[in-house]
């Protein structure tokens, strides 16, 4: 359940429909919870990492190219075992050439359970970031520094019920947190609105201890609540379902870079 206070702020948040309505909310209004918890960052626009699981893998390289031409800032791989999350999805090989196509970084995401084996797999393919699942790893302090030391940014991966205290040692070490706004395994679920609470107080400790460190979410990210997820301090979304089911993708990427 949500604070109270916080709850009113998200009902305020909600009437909001564009980035000029959100720059008016007051922050007195709403018990100086604002002045507390909110970090609208209005000086650098969203970035867009379009997830690759929700594209159509009969016609991947036209989805990729696809993703280019409508103006997505990276693209999101997510790599799922079958162990850590009831699902699996690509290997290396199936993506290994995307260089070839384009040159936008890639996002890897690993929903495993040994993620020593999958860094190693993976790494070879020059990724931007990769993220580890801090619910899983018994030696994250370990892995960042693998991850660091192959030249790639590293990522933690926390879960919808994980407390971002686990956070705590290991943020002045990593380039992002990526907080899951569902729970992982599957493209089109709903996005947990308690994940605004938990992004916020999260920012509070970056911006205490690594303001380097960059903000991601990934889970039913639309264009609905992009407002409020730009209100809370996050810079990077991952998006799937919205953009490769939207009749127009430019348009539906172009709507969550606000």
């Amino acid at each position: 359940m949500l604070d109270p206070k916080f709850e009113r702020l998200l009902n305020s948040l909600k009437e909001v429909k564009d980035i000029d309505d959100l720059a008016k909310l007051s922050i007195r209004d709403i018990d100086n919870v604002v002045n507390e918890k909110i970090f609208a960052n209005n000086d650098n626009k969203i970035m867009v990492s379009a997830s690759l699981l929700s594209a159509n893998f009969l016609r991947l390289e036209d989805e990729i190219k696809s993703m280019v031409d409508s103006g997505c800032d990276m693209l999101h791989i997510d790599v799922m075992d079958g162990h850590f999350v009831p699902n699996m999805t690509i290997g290396p090989c199936v993506i290994e050439n995307i260089s070839s196509i384009t040159d936008l970084p890639l996002d890897i995401h690993l929903m495993v359970e040994n993620a020593n084996f999958f860094i190693d797999l993976y790494s070879p393919l020059r990724p931007k970031y990769i993220s580890v699942h801090i619910e899983q790893e018994k030696h994250l302090h370990r892995i960042i520094e693998k991850i660091r030391k192959l030249n790639i940014s590293p990522s933690v991966v926390l879960n919808p019920h994980t407390d971002i205290q686990s956070l705590r040692y290991i943020i002045g070490d990593i380039d992002m947190v990526l907080i899951m706004s569902v729970n992982p395994g599957f493209g089109g679920q709903k996005f947990v609105e308690s994940s605004l609470e938990k992004i916020a107080n999260l920012k509070e400790m970056i911006l205490a201890r690594n303001d380097k460190c960059l903000i991601q979410v990934d889970g039913g990210v639309n264009d609905k609540n992009i407002s409020m997820l730009k209100a809370v301090g996050v810079d990077i979304v991952v998006a799937g379902s919205f953009i490769f089911n939207h009749e127009n993708r430019g348009e539906a990427i172009k709507s969550l870079k606000i």
